[in-house]
């Protein structure tokens, strides 16, 4: 099933946490092509079957209907940002609910939010991680100069870099989780073994997803075990805690990788792949080839699975990947470097005001909305989102920048800003998008891809649940996720863009058809991640049960509408300059 048509979900991790705020266009790190991966975006759905090289329709950007746009969102946007502002000072009625949720802030004498727990953890260790990746640099340019030292000549590959990065994985864990290093290794040796036993046989993959799932499960129950559950004489062990002695809270990311590696060497012992026309590779295809037997050694498979500047947090590469990157090297340029780490720190410093001047985060633990207005209340929840997209970005963008500067370009996670989204399954492509890709390639096209298309998405979103947390509220958020995106499904189907897309009232129906996707992924997103079922119960009463509510409703959509319009005529802005993605 080709991956550009095939169905890709994701969903935020817990601190496995994404890129600039808005929309953007990434330049691929090494310089052969445009974009990550020949990223390519998303159309607006009136356009869908057009291509770059065809005639776009003229712009509207300065027509009449669009100068009503812009002068509604001149008087929307800042109403947006001024009533969590004012929802956040110490004047308000519902302060005494959470300042003691606050924290001292550096900003203009105001207090910080920083009660969201994933992200204090990030925040507060970025000293520390940035020494970690500056020691790890440094270490790196050192045993590669030593290295090239001894050599006749440099070597056109970089797998003298195996030993570096398996040597450091060792020390990184064994200062962040002590003794449970030992777990951790019985578990990656133990799926190894699953692999390499059973080669091209079926029984491999089945058993490689059954044990995955049962470590999943097992880690969640006993919270990564104990030594003295084994054994008493053990017992000592559990006092070498390590730094981070969770070490089951980072592991699902680390089971991504398990699969991936007994996956791609199932496919390469049937040569289920694309052949190696020793050109230059496409991240696509990086994916895709597979290597001789031989390279997927137990050595090269620990130095995967334990890459120090992705361990934590991702992004998540395929095996494949990670392994031609060091057979055969791609070009990343200083300056890109550069350039990436200069929209980490604006990034960075965005969350900083935010969390400066908007207290929602704490607002919704404390449930201190009493009084609040509907539209104070969806400020609430949208702001909650906003710092939640942004809580995810930062991480992946720190430990991506990190992999980046050590020479391994693995894919970005973030491509497009949460508001600059109308398609439910264009959203699901943007966001975490190396968990897309990983879901597309180990999950939705075994299962059939499109062939069981809706059997495949509620198996999938329930997978992605379960593996985030075994809880009710995210397996709520699976099954409504899987719900929402079939109206988009039966839309596609029952207006085609090649019959209707020469309308004139076909860009109005689609951008109505967004209003509905984005209310639903809004409303997903709440129960999932900010304010569960009984939050969203208590909104929908106050939206629906006054006329002050309804007419809130009313003017949201409206809004919303103009936003899609915005969105529409910007991925065809986007077309108009040859940038092409499909996200």
């Amino acid at each position: 099933m080709p991956e550009d048509i095939a169905l890709q979900v994701q969903m935020p991790t817990d601190l496995r946490s994404k890129d600039k705020l808005g929309a953007f266009q990434l330049d691929n790190v090494s310089g052969k092509s445009r974009g990550i991966a020949s990223l390519t975006v998303d159309i607006p759905s009136s356009h869908r079957s057009q291509g770059p090289e065809e005639s776009r329709p003229p712009a509207r950007w300065r027509t009449t209907e669009f100068l009503v746009y812009y002068l509604i969102a001149i008087i929307v946007l800042p109403w947006m940002i001024w009533v969590p502002i004012s929802l956040s000072t110490s004047s308000h009625v519902n302060y005494p609910f959470y300042h003691s949720r606050l924290y001292p802030g550096w900003l203009f004498g105001r207090e910080l939010d920083n009660s969201d727990s994933q992200y204090r953890s990030f925040r507060n260790n970025i000293p520390a991680l940035s020494i970690l990746a500056a020691l790890f640099l440094i270490l790196k340019f050192i045993y590669t100069k030593s290295v090239l030292r001894s050599l006749p000549e440099p070597p056109s590959h970089r797998l003298y870099l195996i030993p570096f990065f398996v040597t450091f994985s060792i020390l990184m864990l064994s200062v962040l989780h002590g003794a449970s290093i030992i777990k951790i290794f019985i578990i990656l040796t133990m799926n190894y073994a699953i692999g390499s036993s059973c080669k091209g046989s079926k029984l491999g993959p089945l058993l490689t997803w059954v044990f995955n799932g049962a470590v999943l499960f097992t880690n969640e129950r006993n919270s990564g075990y104990r030594f003295s559950s084994l054994h008493p004489s053990l017992e000592i062990l559990d006092f070498i805690q390590g730094v981070y002695p969770r070490w089951h809270v980072s592991f699902n990311i680390t089971m991504l990788r398990l699969v991936s590696f007994n996956m791609d060497y199932y496919w390469a012992c049937n040569r289920v792949s694309e052949e190696d026309s020793g050109a230059y590779l496409t991240e696509k295809q990086r994916s895709n080839i597979a290597h001789p037997i031989d390279v997927y050694s137990y050595q090269n498979y620990v130095a995967y699975v334990l890459y120090s500047p992705l361990y934590i947090a991702g992004p998540i590469m395929t095996f494949n990947n990670f392994m031609w990157q060091l057979r055969r090297p791609i070009d990343i340029p200083g300056r890109t470097i550069i350039r990436y780490l200069v929209r980490f720190v604006i990034s960075l410093l965005t969350m900083e005001f935010i969390l400066h001047f908007m207290h929602v985060v704490a607002i919704k633990d404390a449930k201190a909305w009493p009084g609040d207005t509907p539209f104070e209340l969806s400020m609430i929840g949208f702001w909650n989102l906003m710092i939640m997209w942004l809580k995810l970005l930062l991480p992946w963008r720190f430990f991506r920048l990190w992999s980046l500067a050590s020479g391994i370009d693995p894919p970005e996670n973030m491509v497009r800003c949460m508001v600059n989204n109308y398609s439910t399954l264009g959203f699901w492509r943007s966001w975490h998008r190396s968990y897309n890709l990983w879901i597309i390639r180990y999950i939705y096209i075994p299962l059939g891809g499109t062939k069981n298309a809706t059997v495949t998405t509620v198996l999938i979103f329930s997978f992605v649940a379960l593996w985030h947390d075994l809880s009710f509220k995210l397996l709520a958020w699976g099954w409504l996720v899987s719900l929402f995106i079939l109206p988009e499904l039966f839309a596609s189907f029952l207006f085609p863009v090649s019959k209707y897309g020469q309308n004139w009232w076909y860009r109005h129906v689609c951008a109505a058809g967004g209003v509905l996707n984005i209310l639903m992924m809004v409303s997903a997103n709440l129960v999932g991640f900010v304010i569960g079922t009984d939050g969203m119960l208590y909104m929908v009463k106050k939206i629906f049960g006054s006329l002050e509510g309804l007419r809130f409703l009313v003017g949201a959509c409206c809004c919303i509408f103009v936003g899609v319009q915005l969105m529409f005529e910007y991925r065809e802005e986007e077309m108009r300059r040859g940038i092409y993605r499909r996200c």
